[in-house]
């Protein structure tokens, strides 16, 4: 781009590169936000400032509290690593306006203050050593900066702000080699892309970045949707962003947080439901205030690692977007002609059927090693026969069952119901 597009001409550019941009993306399925800054410390929120009205001098004093301990990135990498995700994306600077980096452009960081040093290149080097794709957060509102509020209704504050704005990022796309996304997050003062001279600065991030991808937070739609503590299907490319407790993004304490905490099962139906939609999981930890992974996150993610070790093929690179109701205790995602079920609750009786179904059934089997699957097919009638008696995955109880059809199949919910056997037909006339 030697010039800068009209919004026509960019998003027209954008759309034809997008599919090689975001192959790896659209693979990857599933990734870990991390929310990490010096409302860590108190661990009362991340909205803490706004929310308890921190007068700025007051706040600030956090930052010389705040000192993660070297090598807390390298943590929060293994494990992301551990749980099967294949990205990243770091809070460089959140919505108080402390950079976690050592930024020429906002001395309010992480080198000037606190531990000293660059958290941002500590986790670009473990993004790296781990194999993972590298996201830097950046908020658009800045509680710190005097421009932040006046930017929305002050001209010559609003040239400042978005110039500052666009030279932190200049910053983070520019010393740190090559960056896969930049996620922008709250709109707020502008309400608009022309406020934020959004257009021009997105282009001037993909000069520096060609293969970049940047989501809908700055009032463009660029390339993906980020609905937020939902699963919400879109019909473009979409990830759900979700905290790990329904309560912060940031640290609170574990063991009061621990009740709230998902579980691998719990983590196991976002991704279900993710992979069903077609979209991502961005899945966030809140580490601790030395920068270690809260302790409740452990165990469900490295469980979810371990099943995904095994059942990979139902998340990574599924290309066919679609969910199957099965049965009450089964879901299904297909993938081309396979649907594969995701049973939650085994069947201790040895047998399960799925309903409506109007496709030849080829093979069933245990997705985690192959077994086959005794089966019988009865017009629209799949049953499974000779099951184990316990649920064969030893992980999460989660076993995942692969069907493979002759042909994409379809199926009709509830296609006949057990009183047509009795010699009672449908009729068409209403009673």
């Amino acid at each position: 781009m030697a010039k800068i597009l009209s919004k026509p001409e960019y998003e027209q550019w954008t759309a034809s590169t997008r599919d090689q941009r975001m192959a790896w993306w659209r693979d990857a399925r599933f990734g870990m936000f991390v929310h990490f800054g010096l409302y860590s410390v108190r661990g009362m929120h991340e909205w803490q400032m706004v929310y308890e009205n921190f007068p700025i001098e007051e706040y600030e004093k956090i930052a010389n509290r705040f000192n993660p301990k070297p090598g807390a990135p390298r943590e929060w990498a293994a494990l992301a690593k551990k749980a099967g995700m294949k990205y990243m994306v770091l809070t460089t600077r959140h919505h108080d306006g402390f950079s976690l980096w050592d930024s020429k452009v906002n001395p309010y960081n992480s080198v000037n203050y606190g531990p000293k040093r660059d958290i941002v290149r500590e986790y670009v080097d473990a993004c790296r050593e781990f194999g993972l794709g590298i996201g830097f957060y950046s908020s658009c509102m800045d509680w710190h900066h005097p421009d932040g509020g006046r930017a929305a209704v002050d001209k010559e504050s609003r040239a400042r702000f978005t110039q500052y704005i666009e030279g932190l990022n200049r910053e983070l796309l520019t010393n740190y080699g090559k960056i896969d996304i930049l996620w922008y997050d709250v709109s707020y003062p502008m309400e608009s892309w022309e406020g934020w001279d959004a257009l021009e600065i997105n282009q001037k991030m993909r000069e520096l970045q060609p293969d970049l991808l940047i989501n809908n937070r700055i009032k463009l739609n660029e390339d993906f949707g980020t609905p937020e503590e939902h699963i919400t299907a879109e019909t473009r490319d979409w990830e759900a962003c979700m905290t790990f407790n329904g309560l912060s993004w940031g640290y609170v304490d574990s063991a009061q947080a621990a009740p709230y905490s998902y579980n691998e099962q719990t983590i196991l139906r976002m991704l279900h439901k993710v992979v069903g939609g077609g979209g991502n999981l961005l899945l966030n930890i809140g580490p601790m205030p030395d920068g270690s992974v809260p302790p409740e996150a452990i165990k469900p993610l490295e469980t979810v690692g371990k099943w995904l070790e095994e059942n990979g093929e139902i998340v990574y690179g599924v290309k066919n977007k679609g969910s199957a109701h099965l049965n009450g205790v089964t879901s299904g995602t297909y993938n081309g002609n396979v649907i594969y079920g995701w049973n939650w609750i085994w069947p201790t009786t040895g047998e399960m059927g799925f309903g409506g179904w109007q496709t030849k059934l080829l093979e069933a089997s245990l997705l985690k090693d192959g077994t086959p699957i005794e089966f019988e097919q009865k017009g629209h009638r799949i049953l499974l026969k000779n099951l184990p008696k316990e649920a064969p995955d030893k992980n999460a109880s989660v076993s995942v069952i692969k069907l493979v059809f002759e042909e994409r199949p379809s199926c009709i919910f509830a296609s006949y119901y057990p009183q047509m056997h009795a010699g009672r037909e449908w009729t068409t006339e209403k009673i």
